[in-house]
């Protein structure tokens, strides 16, 4: 039994962003066919962090220019190279974020071929845009989506090998997942009962798992759990960031399968020097089955954010703070 993990919802969930495939390899077709001269991934928040593994895995194989832009800057600052042979792409859970809605009407004004994942149809942002592609309601996070549209579109450019092989695979996501979430949930029970009084978090990623660091740093530990954070780049993690560590200080360190790996690795071995609270959630001690070896990695924003869940739902058992709860966010004007 998991705490508060609604199995039947996850997976059907998990299911209809993937079933999206087709919408998606249409969508693709209609983008290329056009001509598309780059790529904004756009978000606020959560979003925006979600973004970024997708403009790293555009860099490592592509030519294309794929740039992750924050809604709100992206509206006050512009961006040269944003016009008409630009796509941008939206995600939002609810589909009524400000700033994104803001940054599409932006983009359009422009002559923007604008796209948004979201799980309502009949949301502001669904409605503003040229392409909606939807999902299950309250689905989250957004990587099947964002995984199967970047992987075919660099496909199409002959910039990604294997892509129908890899979207086979995501068929059996939902179960894959289940099956992570299970194997994590004594893992989380674990963690939360030793930091049920931890005001102040470490977290340390790279690669394809920056945006998630980030993400669960700032969107879950911060905002929905009130904690103190510093979140750094593992690459960047000796550069300024190690002062803080001390010998009781919690570090979470997000272990992927790319190329970074090396990276993080030399951050795990220096903060288990200094620190007695070191926790290591790698994608490697979860099986994945029916992924194959050569696509793992692509996955581990998706498997992390599935680990982390447990955690989250601890955590909120152990500190009695409910993870819905807020003291500005969307209550206060500002």
């Amino acid at each position: 039994m998991m705490l508060g993990f609604d199995e039947s919802a996850f997976r059907k969930q998990i299911a209809s962003a993937v079933s999206l495939r087709p919408n998606i390899e249409e969508l693709v077709s209609t983008i290329t066919a056009k001509g598309v001269s780059n790529v904004f991934l756009i978000g606020a928040g959560g979003t925006y962090a979600a973004m970024w593994p997708y403009e790293h895995l555009a860099r490592r194989h592509s030519t294309l220019p794929v740039k992750a832009a924050i809604a709100a800057e992206l509206i006050v600052s512009g961006d040269a190279t944003l016009g008409e042979n630009s796509v941008a792409v939206f995600t939002s859970v609810s589909g009524t974020t400000d700033d994104s809605l803001r940054a599409i009407e932006y983009c359009k004004q422009r002559g923007v071929y604008t796209v948004a994942f979201t799980g309502y149809a009949d949301s502001p942002i669904a409605q503003a845009v040229d392409a909606a592609l939807i999902s299950e309601p309250k689905t989250w996070p957004f990587d099947m989506q964002m995984l199967l549209f970047m992987t075919r579109l660099l496909s199409e450019r002959g910039e990604f090998a294997g892509y129908e092989k890899f979207a086979d695979e995501m068929a059996g996501l939902d179960g894959v997942l289940v099956d992570v979430a299970r194997q994590a949930e004594p893992i989380a029970a674990a963690f939360a009962d030793a930091h049920a009084d931890t005001d102040y978090h470490f977290l340390v990623g790279g690669g394809n798992l920056w945006g998630f660091t980030y993400l669960y740093s700032m969107c879950i530990l911060e905002e929905m759990q009130w904690l103190r954070t510093t979140r750094v780049h593992s690459a960047e993690f000796f550069h300024g960031s190690l002062e803080l560590l001390e010998k009781d200080t919690s570090v979470i360190i997000f272990q992927g399968e790319d190329e970074t790996r090396a990276l993080t690795e030399r951050v795990e071995k220096f903060a288990k020097r200094v620190s007695d609270d070191v926790t290591v959630l790698d994608t490697k001690d979860y099986p994945l089955e029916g992924i194959s070896e050569e696509f793992r990695g692509l996955l581990a924003p998706a498997v992390l954010d599935t680990v982390t869940g447990r955690i989250s739902k601890h955590l909120e058992r152990v500190r009695n703070h409910s993870l819905d709860l807020r003291r500005y966010y969307r209550v206060v004007e500002y």
